[in-house]
């Protein structure tokens, strides 16, 4: 076994084909993963933390790569990241208002997906497809395109009384989802929350709100051979040497024989991969 690359860790890089193709970033090297599969590979970790924002030695890592001054001063570790309904930039009290120009006060887009069941979710435009496979869909929907986040998260607030915002991962790594007809789902909740849609139109102008008619969902295909029957998840922070035979990728996780690791999760460590 040969040491291939070692770096800080990030996410994954994905690609959007027949397999989803995966790279794995450790520092300013990117690792292609499909080839891989089916192979024996050891992820070690250093015991280093830095800072995926500004680079310095931290002893703990805080919302999956920052340090924690970075974690309290930054606008994409606020809480009206993970609440988007929340978002105070109209208040002039945004953490950051030039990043929030570039990543908030854009057009975003609300979607159903299917990783666990079918789910409501939102992204901006610019993250279509990438989000869908973060989540480990295999199947997605754009329903509706609107100019910002905050109208995306209220948007999502009033969907997910219908259906549910969040992704059973443990169920996601046990296979496919059933499959569903996206487009009927879809049809279906816009029925649902007709009134409540139009009074959001009225609410922030006609054009601001856009249902996307005519769009045929994507349909996900992961690099996976076989699929764990339970679900044993590793961590770093307690056992910083991973390895085993990898039998697939998907969303941010690489499944091996042994256990599932969530390496977005352990963004800022750094880490070297051996196969």
């Amino acid at each position: 076994m040969k040491a291939e690359a070692q770096g800080i860790l990030r996410k994954m890089h994905s690609r959007l084909e027949n397999p989803v193709k995966y790279q794995i970033s450790l520092g300013d090297m990117l690792v292609p993963l499909n080839d891989l599969i089916e192979k024996q590979i050891k992820l070690e970790y250093s015991g280093i933390i830095h800072c995926i924002n500004c680079g310095r030695k931290s002893s703990k890592s805080f919302n999956q790569g920052y340090c924690f001054p970075c974690f309290q001063r930054l606008a994409q570790c606020d809480a009206c990241i993970i609440s988007p309904e929340k978002c105070h930039f109209d208040q002039g009290t945004c953490r950051e208002p030039a990043w929030a120009e570039q990543n908030c006060m854009q057009d975003h887009i609300v979607y159903l997906a299917n990783s666990s069941g079918l789910k409501v979710g939102i992204t901006r435009a610019t993250q279509v497809p990438t989000r869908w496979i973060d989540q480990g869909a295999t199947q997605a929907l754009a329903i509706i395109r609107v100019r910002n986040r905050l109208q995306s998260g209220i948007l999502e607030v009033m969907f997910k009384q219908q259906v549910s915002d969040k992704t059973n991962w443990r169920a996601m790594l046990k296979g496919e989802a059933e499959p569903l007809k996206m487009e009927e789902e879809a049809a279906l909740l816009l029925k649902e929350c007709d009134s409540e849609l139009n009074e959001l139109k009225e609410h922030f102008g006609f054009f601001a709100i856009s249902v996307l008619n005519g769009i045929a969902s994507v349909g996900i295909n992961y690099p996976v051979v076989k699929y764990p029957e339970k679900v044993t998840s590793f961590n770093f922070d307690k056992h910083p040497v991973v390895e085993g035979t990898l039998l697939g990728i998907k969303g941010q996780y690489l499944i091996f024989d042994t256990g599932v690791i969530n390496l977005r999760r352990f963004s800022g460590y750094d880490v070297k991969l051996s196969h």
